[in-house]
C-alpha cells in the first residue's frame, strides 16, 4: 500500500511548500485582495448571465390563412377636430370598412400649440347630442332623410343620421343649413366652435391577414361606383394642418424586446397644406414561444416614410396619414431558453482559474523586480 501512496505522490501537480519558506508581502497582500474582488464582480456577472433568458430566432415559411390581424393604434392629430376625421380599411380582397368606430374612441384636445400628452377628457362627437329642444320632440317620431332613406335606414332624426343616410347613397353632404336636423341640433355652431381642436384616436383595428390600409383623413367617407370618396364640400374647400404624432402603432400581441419602430414618432407643421403621408408597412408574422409553453401569434414590422402635396398644384389623392401594409410569407419563430448549467459551470472555473493564473503571475513579476532592486540598491550602498 506504501508503494502505491508512493508512486501515486509522484503524479502530485500542486507540490506544497514549508510555511517556514513562504514569504508574505505588500504587494501579494494587495493583489490578493484585488484579485478576489475581481472573481467575486465576475462571477455575479455571469450568475446573472445564466440566470436571463435567451431567446433563438427561427425562420419558416409562414403556412397559416384565413385569419385576423389586430391593429393597436393610438394617434394624436393637435390641429384636427375629431368632427373632421374619419377611419378607413381597406384591403386587396376588396372588404372595406367605412368610417370604423366600434373598436376605436375619438378625444377631442383643446385648442394647443403642442401635442398633448395624456389626454383623458370624455370622447365627444358632433351629432351624437341634440339641441336643447329636442327634450319637446316625440320619441318616436321618423324625420325624413331627405330622399336618402335606405332599407337599413329609414329615419333620420338628427343631424348624424341625415350624414349617415347620405353617406350610405353616396351623396355629397354639401349644405347642412338647409337640413331641419342640422340646424337644430346646432350642426354648423360645433363645427365653428371645434375648428381649433385638435383629436385624439386610440383603440384596435380588426383587418384581414392581407395586404391593405387604413387611414385618417378629413371628411365623411363613402363609397360611389366603387371608388372610395372623402366629402370635403361641408368645409368649404379648407387646407387641413395634418401634424400628428404616433403614440402606438402594433400589429398583434406585444412580447419582451419588441420594438415598434414608429411608437413616439411626430410630425409638425407650421402651416396650412393639403398634405399626404404614406408609411409603407411590412410586417414579418412572428411566434413567440414563452418557457411555460404558451404561444404568442403576433407580427412585428419595417417601415418606410413618404409624403406628398396633393390637389392643387400638386399630385392627385387625398390629404391624410396612410398606412399601406402588406404580410411577409416568412415568420420568425422566437423560443425562449435557460442556458446550460455546464457552460456555467465551465465559465465559473475559467474566471476563477484564468484570475489566479494571471494574478500569479503579476506577484511573481513584482516579487522578482522588487528583489533585484534591493540587491542592486544594497550592492551601491557596499560599494
Amino acid at each position: 500500500m506504501s508503494d502505491l501512496l508512493g508512486k501515486l505522490r509522484r503524479f502530485d501537480a500542486y507540490p506544497k511548500t514549508l510555511e517556514d519558506f513562504r514569504v508574505k508581502t505588500f504587494s501579494g497582500g494587495a493583489l490578493t485582495f484585488v484579485t478576489g474582488v475581481l472573481m467575486v464582480i465576475l462571477f455575479m456577472a455571469e450568475l446573472r448571465y445564466y440566470m436571463s433568458t435567451e431567446v433563438r430566432p427561427e425562420l419558416f415559411v409562414d403556412t397559416s390563412h384565413g385569419q385576423k390581424m389586430k391593429i393597436n393604434v393610438d394617434f394624436s392629430f393637435p390641429k384636427l377636430p375629431c368632427l373632421f376625421l374619419s377611419i378607413d380599411v381597406m384591403d386587396v380582397s376588396g372588404e372595406q370598412q367605412i368610417d370604423v368606430m366600434p373598436n376605436l374612441v375619438k378625444v377631442r384636445i383643446p385648442p394647443s400649440d403642442v401635442i398633448l400628452d395624456g389626454v383623458t377628457e370624455e370622447p365627444v362627437e358632433i351629432g351624437k347630442d341634440e339641441g336643447p329642444s329636442a327634450a319637446v320632440l316625440d320619441p318616436d317620431r321618423c324625420e325624413s332623410c331627405y330622399g336618402a332613406e335606405t332599407p337599413g335606414l329609414t329615419c333620420c332624426n338628427n343631424c348624424d343620421d341625415v350624414r349617415e343616410a347620405y353617406r350610405r347613397k353616396g351623396w355629397a353632404f354639401v349644405d347642412p343649413q338647409t337640413i331641419e336636423q342640422c340646424k337644430r341640433d346646432g350642426w354648423s355652431d360645433k363645427l365653428k366652435k371645434q375648428h381649433n381642436e385638435g383629436c385624439r384616436v386610440h383603440g384596435y383595428l380588426e383587418v384581414n391577414k392581407v395586404a391593405g390600409n387604413f387611414h385618417f383623413a378629413p371628411g365623411k367617407s363613402y363609397q360611389q361606383h366603387h371608388v372610395h370618396v372623402h366629402d370635403l364640400q361641408a368645409f368649404g374647400g379648407s387646407k387641413f394642418n395634418l401634424s400628428h404624432r404616433i403614440d402606438r402603432l402594433s400589429f398583434g400581441t406585444e412580447y419582451p424586446g419588441l420594438v415598434n419602430p414608429l411608437d413616439g414618432h411626430k410630425v409638425e407643421l407650421k402651416e396650412l397644406d393639403s398634405l399626404m403621408f404614406q408609411y409603407f408597412v411590412k410586417i414579418v408574422p412572428t411566434s413567440y414561444h414563452r418557457l411555460s409553453g404558451e404561444v404568442l401569434s403576433t407580427n412585428q414590422f419595417s417601415v418606410t416614410k413618404h409624403q406628398k402635396k396633393v390637389g392643387g398644384s400638386g399630385e392627385s389623392g387625398l390629404p391624410g396619414v396612410f398606412i399601406m401594409y402588406d404580410t411577409s410569407p416568412m415568420m420568425v419563430q422566437l423560443t425562449e431558453t435557460r442556458r446550460s448549467f455546464i457552460h456555467f459551470i465551465t465559465s465559473v472555473c475559467a474566471i476563477v482559474g484564468g484570475l489566479f493564473t494571471v494574478s500569479s503571475l503579476l506577484d511573481s513579476l513584482i516579487y522578482k523586480t522588487s528583489r533585484a532592486l534591493q540587491q542592486k540598491m544594497q550592492l551601491g550602498k557596499t560599494t
